[in-house]
């Protein structure tokens, strides 16, 4: 490989009368052979750039013409436009080292098992329902004595099939558990210290805080408040366009789990920490607006959360009338 992209380097180098020494620069697009490739081109010096696909300018023709061939022209154009001083000219990932982007697999392992256990438990609901048995909760020892008592009502095709979903089930939930504790361990241990940090916070658990510190605030670095919104997806999409002007709401745009993870822990928040300048912001202005108005709000105040917490990790600042959890007691900081 390093050969063949020598030679094809050194080719072109000499179609285009280049001095052999002359800086060589590639970019590809953000996708599922991850960032082994920019280590590899690094390592070997070439510069190269790692985009996200969505910030590729594509025509608006309702039919397109889209061939590989066009894909690397496009490319090639807008990487020259880029260092000719475009710097907007698409969104470039930052990219992680080896260790930050192994920190990260617990975590994605975790929710992946657990989305695998939710799929065995509905799996053997449905198949319970077909012959009009139900029963509240799958697994455990309670589910152990039930299934007992009811399997010699179905054929055995059904039931050995059940006993299957049963054992996956069986073997997921251990792994959960297994990883779980392993969490627990490395923050009671030290390990991971802005981990421990995050979860002072009353209202935000190790598995929430887990998640904020491996994916958008841990090793990312920002520059401001607009930054962090608009990595999380929180950032507003005004369309205005002569008399047109027509909020969209939020761009969705960046990492899906971390949003999602931030709107739940907003409604957490309202919860553990009534007090809190954020909560008596969300109270005053939308908590008496009614349902529509406070899911809507809840975005606003996911937004504001996430600042809020990238500063408390960033700079220290803690948060106005928030409760801290200090070895099992509780303090307010004001």
């Amino acid at each position: 490989m390093l050969t063949a992209t020598a030679t094809a380097i050194a080719k072109a180098k000499a179609r285009c009368h280049l001095a052999a020494d002359a800086p060589a620069r590639s970019c590809y697009e953000a996708g599922r052979y991850g960032f082994w490739l920019h280590r590899w081109l690094a390592v070997h010096g070439i510069t190269n750039l790692v985009v996200d696909s969505a910030s590729i300018e594509v025509t608006r023709r309702a039919r397109r013409v889209k061939t590989d061939r066009l894909d690397a022209d496009k490319l090639l154009s807008m990487l020259m436009r880029y260092y000719g001083g475009e710097r907007r000219v698409w969104a470039v990932a930052r990219i992680p080292t080896p260790e930050q982007e192994d920190e990260r697999r617990l975590y994605r392992e975790l929710e992946r098992l657990r989305q695998e256990r939710t799929a065995h438990s509905n799996r053997i609901r449905s198949l319970l329902v077909l012959h009009n048995l139900r029963v509240e909760r799958i697994g455990g020892r309670a589910w152990a004595r039930w299934w007992a008592e009811h399997a010699t009502q179905l054929w055995p095709g059904l039931r050995a099939e059940i006993e299957r979903e049963s054992e996956g089930l069986s073997l997921v939930a251990t792994q959960i558990r297994t990883l779980e504790t392993l969490q627990e361990q490395q923050v009671r241990n030290g390990v991971q210290p802005a981990i421990a940090v995050l979860a002072r916070l009353a209202g935000i658990g190790t598995g929430g805080a887990w998640t904020l510190v491996k994916e958008p605030l841990g090793w990312r670095q920002f520059n401001n408040r607009r930054e962090v919104a608009g990595c999380l997806g929180l950032a507003p999409t005004p369309y205005s366009s002569g008399t047109s002007e027509v909020e969209q709401g939020i761009s969705k745009a960046g990492n899906k789990p971390a949003r999602w993870l931030m709107v739940e822990l907003a409604w957490s928040w309202l919860r553990f920490q009534p007090a809190s300048q954020l909560s008596l912001w969300f109270n005053q202005r939308l908590a008496g607006g009614g349902k529509r108005l406070r899911r809507i709000g809840i975005i606003a105040l996911a937004r504001r959360f996430a600042i809020a917490l990238w500063r408390y990790l960033q700079y220290g600042e803690i948060p106005f009338g928030v409760t801290l959890k200090l070895s099992g007691s509780n303090v307010v900081a004001t």
